[in-house]
Order: structure tokens, then C-alpha cells, then sequence
């Protein structure tokens, strides 16, 4: 079931999303200080590429929440109110909503990336 939820998710459009936040990650690592920050969006990408079957596991410490209170302002409000806009699409259906649910763990890690890790189930 995971394979052909993410053969689905990649042709509905989860490869172009992957391959935007692989390209958002290579203009931040340009420079020394978006390092952090393009790290983060790789892992987005991974995740965006094959979300089912795989779960985030959120961890870290002081260093990781400041940071991602610096995130959250900058861009984590934003990147979350789209995946939970595009969530709440897809549980529209009852064929949209495992689509809708792996929307919401990426809202979810798009918020908190920071110290955070993606690991299979």
C-alpha cells in the first residue's frame, strides 16, 4: 500500500513539490548563513518525495528551539497554513484523505523542522 500510495503522491504532484524545496535548499546553501535553513528544506524535499511509510520523530534542545522560533516567524506559518489549506482539500474525498494526512505531518514538520528527523516505519 505504501508503494502505490507514493507512486500516486508523486504523479498528483509531490514530485514537482519535491523538486521545488530541492531547489529552495540549493539557493539557501549558496551562502554560509542559509546553510541551516537549506538543510531543513532538503529534508522537506525527502520527505515530500515518499511520504508514506516513513514518520518524523522531533527531538533536540535548547539550540533547536530557538531556532525554530526564528523559523516559525519567517516562514513556518506560512509553509504550514498551505499544507493544511491542501490537507483539508483532500479530505474532502474519502480517497483523499490518507493524501490529506501525510499533508499534515509535512504542515506539522514545516512548522519545526529543527531537530527533527525522518525515519521509516
Amino acid at each position: 500500500m505504501r508503494l502505490l500510495g507514493n507512486i500516486l503522491w508523486l504523479l498528483l504532484g509531490g514530485l514537482f513539490l519535491a523538486a521545488g524545496w530541492a531547489i529552495i535548499g540549493l539557493v539557501l546553501c549558496v551562502t554560509i548563513i542559509g546553510i541551516p535553513l537549506g538543510i531543513q528544506a532538503f529534508k522537506m524535499a525527502g520527505l515530500t518525495l515518499t511520504p508514506f511509510g516513513k514518520t518524523v520523530v522531533y527531538g533536540g534542545g535548547v539550540g533547536s528551539v530557538l531556532i525554530n522560533i526564528v523559523w516559525f516567524v519567517l516562514a513556518g506559518v506560512w509553509m504550514t497554513l498551505g499544507y493544511v489549506c491542501a490537507g483539508l482539500l483532500n479530505c474532502i474525498t474519502i480517497i483523499g484523505i490518507p493524501f490529506g494526512i501525510q499533508s499534515f505531518k509535512m504542515a506539522k514538520l514545516a512548522l519545526w523542522p529543527f531537530g527533527s528527523q525522518i525515519c521509516d516505519l
